[in-house]
């Protein structure tokens, strides 16, 4: 895996995402914090710490888990990993911050957004990513970016942080020589 991003340019990433969401998110209303599992999860916990600093009002914070709203799960090989979806407060007339770790095809997004109308109705889903690299194939785009890479289509983008993976930094892996042959058919 060749590295794009260094521990302290995710640090970086991530003050940059933080400075933009406080300076962006109104002060006065209700505000829901939920991260994507599972580095989502990790980094709406580290902006949720940081913004219950500077705010009066609590903060909710919760966890999404998407695999069933996925549109490829019946693609996917073996039986998928399927957690908890923790959201135990009502989301009617909230601001959602919905944070994920890469923004690609946004895919994930939108089944995020899908699951999201099963726990309410939200006032507004604003969008928070540390890394956007590009290549949508849908129609989505994130109010809040920490970093911008480019990768190729065809490779993907993966970040590490502590709490996960016992390092920081944002990888690009390059698929494997089974990938390789079906996409030069």
């Amino acid at each position: 895996m060749k590295r794009l991003l260094t521990a302290r340019q995710v640090e970086n990433a991530l003050n940059r995402l933080y400075r933009q969401v406080e300076s962006h998110l109104n002060q006065e209303q209700s505000l829901a914090v939920i991260g994507i599992r599972t580095r989502g999860e990790t980094l709406a916990r580290r902006i949720v710490k940081r913004l219950q600093d500077r705010r009066d009002k609590p903060i909710d914070y919760g966890v999404l888990d998407i695999t069933f709203y996925r549109d490829d799960l019946s693609m996917r090989k073996g039986i998928p990993l399927i957690r908890a979806t923790e959201i135990d407060f009502d989301l009617d007339g909230k601001i959602v911050l919905l944070v994920d770790d890469v923004l690609h095809t946004g895919r994930s997004v939108r089944a995020a957004m899908d699951a999201l109308v099963d726990f309410g109705r939200p006032m507004a889903i604003r969008l928070a990513v540390l890394i956007d690299r590009g290549g949508r194939e849908l129609p989505i785009a994130a109010d809040f970016v920490g970093a911008t890479v480019k990768a190729p289509t065809n490779a993907s983008v993966r970040l590490h942080l502590k709490e996960n993976d016992g390092d920081e930094g944002a990888f690009l892996a390059e698929p494997d020589a089974k990938k390789k042959k079906r996409t030069k058919k």
